[in-house]
């Protein structure tokens, strides 16, 4: 059974930092490209990043371009997220997803003064 785990989020100033992080496990996750999404109060969910399978490729949401990184570390069948910058419109349930639609449950950030 595929189980996503995300951590790490919760309450930040504008222009904090902040470093999700997903467990995974119940597949082989070396194997597997991986995305981070994240769903608004009111909108629907917003694509964020993806890695390919051994990290050497990284596109993001031109939203987040520049101040967001994704990586993973395959060893520890563990995606992350590091955030930087963070704005008040960064405000979301993030989640992390396989290509094939196994998604967790997700974690709330917020972004405010």
């Amino acid at each position: 059974e595929v189980q996503l785990v995300e951590s790490g989020g919760g309450l930040v100033q504008p222009g904090g930092s902040l470093r999700l992080s997903c467990a995974a496990s119940g597949f082989t996750f070396s194997n597997a490209a991986m995305n981070w999404f994240r769903q608004a109060p009111g909108k629907g969910p917003e694509w964020v990043s993806r890695i390919s399978t051994a990290g050497g490729l990284r596109t993001y949401a031109d939203s987040v371009k520049g101040r967001f990184t994704i990586s993973r570390d395959n060893a520890k069948n563990t995606l992350y997220l590091q955030m930087n910058s963070l704005k008040p419109e960064d405000t979301a349930v993030y989640y992390c997803a396989t290509v094939g639609g196994s998604r967790g449950q997700g974690i709330q950030v917020t972004v405010s003064s």
